[in-house]
């Protein structure tokens, strides 16, 4: 019997939808997903096992067309890794977003690798104007599969999923099968605890602050977790903490709840909040981030 392996790599604009079809594909939330724009900053990856193939999905940035700080470089670096190292591109498109792809496009032509495009959010557009950008995008990457897809509703997903299968290269699985990421829990706790501030603070605070867990200790029953949010500013701290603690208590109350859920156990969650100006260029705070190409 032959068995299939290969890299599917997801790029796209930041808020494009990326994240959410990469978990539906994947079918476990491993990406974070929120309204706000460039939520994912690293590169996930997502394993699907089964007895004749193995989809390694990996999600990817939003593409930052003018880096502001190192952390953006290094964002666009894991997009330029992920258009050498595909056997398939999924390339994502908001079927209402107003963008310049004409940068992309020739990155992709030039990848030679074989390309998807998704327009995604094709529940908020019509028939007719989901025609025309199929015939649009077919113009604009000859030989490319065109999709239609509502990634947050789940249509049509399952097409995408079968036709990646059919184009997978033979190849011996390149992680163990029983394996769902490459990244570690103490990464999942970051991310889930990025989630809840990206979901409970408005304005800058969002994109101003990074998560670093300082201890994860695994128990049978119990799991402890010392996590510090990294803010720019002694004012974005004060928000963050809120007034008598109550906007941290309720990120650490919504995160905690989401980490038992994920790991199955008891969590125990401390949460502090500490101040460093420049964190964003700072490249041994980055590394400890992990922001590491």
């Amino acid at each position: 019997m032959t068995h299939k392996s290969g890299y599917v790599n997801i790029i796209g604009n930041p808020n494009v939808g990326k994240s959410t079809l990469m978990n539906a594909l994947v079918g476990t939330k491993l990406s974070i997903i929120t309204s706000k724009a460039q939520t994912t900053r690293h590169r996930i990856l997502g394993i699907v096992n089964d007895d004749g193939y193995q989809i390694v999905f990996s999600d990817t940035p939003g593409i930052i067309n003018k880096p502001a700080y190192k952390m953006h470089e290094i964002m666009n670096s894991f997009v330029h890794t992920a258009l050498v190292d595909a056997d398939l591109i999924l390339f994502v498109i908001d079927v209402k977003e107003k963008a310049d792809y004409d940068d992309t496009v020739t990155k992709i032509i030039n990848a030679n690798i074989p390309v998807f495009v998704v327009l995604n959010k094709i529940d908020l557009s019509t028939q007719e104007e989901v025609n025309e950008l199929i015939k649009t995008w077919q113009s604009k990457i000859q030989g490319a599969t065109i999709f239609a897809v509502s990634a947050s509703l789940g249509f049509n997903v399952i097409g995408i999923f079968d036709k990646i299968v059919d184009v997978l290269p033979e190849s011996p699985p390149y992680f163990p099968k029983d394996e769902l990421t490459d990244k570690s829990m103490r990464f999942f706790a970051a991310e889930i605890i990025r989630e809840k501030i990206l979901l409970n603070y408005q304005q800058e605070i969002p994109y101003s602050v990074e998560v670093a867990i300082e201890a994860f200790e695994e128990g049978e029953k119990l799991i402890r977790i010392q996590s510090v949010i990294y803010a720019s500013r002694d004012s974005q701290k004060a928000i963050i903490i809120g007034k008598q603690g109550s906007a941290i208590k309720r990120t650490g109350t919504m995160a905690r709840l989401d980490l038992e859920e994920f790991t199955g156990k008891k969590v125990f969650l401390e949460m502090s909040v500490k101040v460093s100006k420049d964190w964003r260029d700072n490249e041994s705070l980055l590394k400890r981030f992990g922001y590491e190409v």
